[in-house]
C-alpha cells in the first residue's frame, strides 16, 4: 500500500515547460472550435497588428488543467479554473507553468498558477481542485 500525498499551503508544484509550436496553437484552436483567423492564419494575424498567430484562451485553459491534474493525480477533479491572459503565446516560444498551493481545506486545494513565456506572463490564475475525489 503506497502513502497518500498530502498537500499544504506553500507547497510548490514542479514547473512544466511547454513548447509553443504553430501546430499546438492551430490544433488547440480547431479542437475548441475557435476559428478566429488570428489563431491559424499568420498573414491575417499580421494584418490585424499581431506579429504572428497566437494561442487562444481555451487552449491555455486546457494546458493549465493538464498541469494541475498531472500533479494531483488521476483522482483529481477540477472544480474551478479562473485565469487571465497577458503576454501572447507565439510560435517558437516556451511557456513555463508554475504553481503554488495557497490553501487546503479537507480534500480541496487552491493553487495559484502562472504561465510565463519569453515576453512575460501569459497566464495567471487560481485553480480549485478536489484531491482524490470523484466527479459528481
Amino acid at each position: 500500500m503506497s502513502a497518500v500525498r498530502t498537500w499544504a499551503p506553500g507547497d510548490e508544484l514542479p514547473p512544466l515547460k511547454i513548447q509553443v509550436t504553430r501546430t499546438l496553437i492551430v490544433a488547440g484552436a480547431i479542437a475548441s472550435r475557435d476559428y478566429q483567423d488570428v489563431h491559424h492564419d499568420a498573414e491575417l494575424a499580421k494584418a490585424k497588428g499581431s506579429p504572428d498567430i497566437f494561442m487562444n484562451i481555451l487552449t491555455t485553459n486546457g494546458l493549465v488543467g493538464r498541469y494541475i491534474t498531472d500533479h494531483f493525480g488521476p483522482g483529481a477533479v477540477l472544480r474551478k479554473v479562473a485565469i487571465r491572459l497577458g503576454a501572447p503565446n507565439y510560435p517558437g516560444d516556451t511557456m513555463v507553468l508554475t504553481g503554488k498551493v495557497t490553501s487546503v481545506e479537507e480534500n480541496t486545494a487552491q493553487v495559484a498558477v502562472v504561465g510565463a513565456n519569453g515576453i512575460g506572463k501569459h497566464v495567471t490564475g487560481t485553480v480549485t481542485v478536489l484531491i482524490g475525489g470523484e466527479a459528481s
